[in-house]
């Protein structure tokens, strides 16, 4: 089987399409979210009862759920945030779903992708939350703030607005550091730092850009994963920036396909998975190079980018892989939905020989 076996646990077919899918902190429950046949937005809590996933609650909304967060909460609250079909950013209390804790309509058109951070009991700062639409903005809240963002990073004057198709928080590692990494339909990667509010980066990667994802939210930039619609993926050294090179990278092509997500394994950072047009999962290592920067002829620092390795990899499905999300809790134990209308928890094992 490799290193790293994936061995299959559990799958429960959906009657709807599932577009995220989330381990419930400190728990075997797991969310989907997504949308129902007659245009409306389901979340369907399932615990885990080792081979089965049991159906605990389904709770119906009115526009379809295309994105969810824990990242802003707090490990005894356990809010779901979620971004919908009509723009709206929405933080549930689950045990009580009936009416929203914190409701805003954040954009004008869907919102993509979700991320939080300063939540879960993990690194510092206030609890943010961030949204990536098609109307082209990204904004960062604090749900504790009322319906104003505490930044909007939108195109410039004259500059065309692109579909913001995936966003992520990193460098979170003191009260004042953060950024947000925002990529795009045309292959733009943005990073913005909220603290000096600018632009600090950015990049095309010729391809939409599908899913970002730091290594670590919390911690120095160290690595930077992004995933693109034909089948590529690029890994970023963001410990050193080079004034004018800005990041060493390294990219493969993974499959002929879409890569729709990247996701680090929460307890060893330089192991990532990929999910796959294909119906496929990629399990991947990156290797540091012996030094990781070097001094250029100005004897200004630029990054050297490592190698990166395949440990594993399993077909599950004829029908793309939407979503993935590994359990913060049991290492190796992730979820992912597929565009077959199926939900499927894995568990990924031999991790701690890696």
């Amino acid at each position: 089987l490799g290193r790293g076996s994936a061995v299959s646990m559990a799958q429960q077919a959906l009657s709807y399409t599932v577009f995220d899918c989330k381990w419930v902190p400190r728990s075997a429950r797991l969310l989907c979210l997504g949308s129902a046949a007659r245009g409306t937005g389901l979340v369907q809590l399932y615990e885990l009862h080792g081979a089965r996933l049991e159906l605990l609650r389904e709770i119906e909304k009115p526009k379809p759920i295309k994105c969810g967060t824990f990242g802003a909460t707090s490990l005894q609250q356990r809010y779901l945030a979620t971004g919908d079909f009509d723009g709206n950013l929405n933080i549930w209390n689950l045990e009580a779903p009936e009416i929203p804790v914190y409701s805003v309509k954040g954009h004008k058109e869907i919102i993509n992708s979700i991320d939080g951070v300063g939540g879960l009991g993990i690194g510092e700062g206030a609890p943010e939350i961030v949204t990536g639409s098609r109307d082209g903005t990204v904004k960062v809240w604090d749900p504790r703030q009322n319906d104003t963002p505490v930044a909007n990073m939108e195109p410039v004057q004259g500059e065309s607005k692109r579909d913001c198709w995936t966003v992520a928080f990193g460098n979170a590692y003191n009260q004042e550091e953060r950024v947000v990494c925002a990529g795009y339909d045309n292959g733009d990667i943005k990073l913005f730092d909220l603290r000096t509010m600018s632009l600090r980066w950015e990049t095309n990667i010729k391809n939409g850009v599908c899913s970002v994802e730091f290594d670590r939210k919390d911690i120095n930039m160290n690595k930077l994963v992004a995933t693109s619609l034909e089948g590529k993926f690029h890994v970023f050294d963001t410990r050193t920036q080079h004034p004018t090179k800005g990041f060493a990278s390294v990219s493969e092509k993974a499959q002929k396909s879409t890569i729709w997500q990247v996701r680090h394994l929460p307890q060893n950072r330089d192991i990532f998975m990929t999910s796959g047009g294909s119906g496929s999962l990629h399990l991947w290592k990156y290797e540091y190079p012996a030094q990781r920067s070097k001094k250029d002829s100005e004897g200004s620092e630029m990054g050297v980018a490592g190698s990166v390795s395949l440990l594993q990899n399993v077909t599950l499905s004829t029908q793309p892989i939407s979503s993935l999300d590994w359990s913060p809790d049991k290492k190796g134990l992730c979820v992912c939905g597929a565009f077959d209308q199926t939900v499927r928890v894995l568990i990924v094992t031999k991790l701690n020989k890696l």
